[in-house]
C-alpha cells in the first residue's frame, strides 16, 4: 500500500485474536448496593470472548443478588460480535425463565447498534446507568 501525503498507514481496529493476538476481555462482579450485583464487562466481545463472558453471567444468574436485582455493564465493551449477542440472549431468556430481572447498562454504539439491528434490544430491559436500576 502506497501512502498519500500526511497521512499514515491504516492499523487494525481490534486484534484479530491470532496465534501472536490476545482476547481482551475483562469481566468483574460487584455489589454497589444491597440488592444489586453488577457484571462488569470490559473489552471486545467475539469469537474467542464470548465463551468466558458466558461462563461469567451464568455465575450471575446462580449467584446473583438473591431476590434482588441483576445488571450487567456494558458501557466498556468496543466491541460486540453476534456470538456475544448469542450469550446475551441466551442469558436474557435464562433469567426470564428463573423469573429474574436482568438490566444490561449501555449507551454506546458498539454495544446497542447490534442489539437494536438484530431486534434483540426488546429481551433486555436497558437503563443508561446504574443509577436507573430499581432497588432499594
Amino acid at each position: 500500500m502506497i501512502p498519500l501525503p500526511g497521512s499514515t498507514a491504516a492499523q487494525p481496529s481490534r486484534d484479530d485474536g491470532g496465534p501472536t493476538g490476545t482476547a481482551d476481555l475483562d469481566v468483574s462482579f460487584s455489589a454497589p448496593r444491597g440488592g444489586l450485583t453488577v457484571l462488569t464487562v470490559r473489552g471486545e466481545v467475539d469469537t474467542l470472548t464470548a465463551p468466558r463472558l458466558g461462563v461469567a453471567l451464568d455465575e450471575l444468574l446462580d449467584d446473583g443478588a438473591p431476590g434482588g436485582s441483576i445488571a450487567v455493564d456494558l458501557e466498556a465493551v468496543t466491541f460486540l460480535a453476534s456470538s456475544g449477542l448469542g450469550v446475551l440472549i441466551h442469558t436474557a431468556r435464562r433469567a426470564a425463565r428463573d423469573g429474574k430481572q436482568l438490566y444490561v447498562v449501555a449507551t454506546n454504539r458498539a454495544v446497542l447498534r447490534p442489539l437494536e439491528v438484530t431486534g434483540s434490544a426488546q429481551l433486555f430491559t436497558l437503563v443508561a446507568d446504574r443509577d436507573q436500576i430499581p432497588g432499594p
